[in-house]
């Protein structure tokens, strides 16, 4: 690891924004030792076939631990011994703590809390899910109040911060790798 401040980078986005692809490359300003936390689930053939693709577009100097639920466990466990960890993404962890009907807020907390103890660069991506119309549904309208809540803490505590569109990056706070 270099002897710079490690850093903590959100890169918020909407779906197919770029978000990704610019956190794998700013990952690879932050050194050659590289943790790839995927949330992700293969619950059916489609994700199955996306999660291939990730992986194989991500290439062989990743390594990849999977916490779909305990993502500050995966931290504290594995991202000591990495230049920087990479989470993709909060929104699908999000969705996953709701349909096992866990407590988003504590889990927040204790991700928080691992994320200023970090000995490592960390990238988190997430999306950003209160730029489009209100949820018709109680689930729905909970889930993007949750996510509006931890992008918001994320955020907070994040050194850099930037929104993807279009593929282009627009600086939100702090400076890029």
């Amino acid at each position: 690891m270099t002897n710079e401040r490690r850093q903590l980078i959100l890169i918020l986005g909407g779906a197919r924004s770029g978000k990704s692809a610019l956190a794998l490359q700013w990952a690879s300003r932050l050194g050659q030792r590289k943790l790839f936390i995927a949330t992700a689930e293969p619950s059916d053939d489609e994700m199955r076939a996306r999660i291939a693709k990730h992986r194989a577009a991500r290439g062989s100097d990743w390594t990849t631990v999977e916490a779909p639920v305990a993502l500050a466990a995966a931290l504290r466990q594995h991202a000591g011994g990495f230049d920087v960890a990479l989470v993709d993404c909060l929104t699908v962890w999000l969705g996953n703590l709701m349909c096992r009907q866990e407590e988003p807020k504590l889990r927040a907390m204790e991700l928080l809390t691992e994320l200023a103890a970090r000995q490592t660069n960390v990238i988190l991506v997430s999306n950003e899910v209160g730029l489009g119309i209100v949820p018709d549904n109680e689930l729905g309208r909970r889930f993007r109040d949750e996510q509006g809540r931890l992008n918001q803490q994320a955020a907070a505590v994040a050194d850099t911060v930037v929104f993807v569109a279009a593929g282009l990056p627009m600086l939100l706070k702090g400076n890029p790798p």
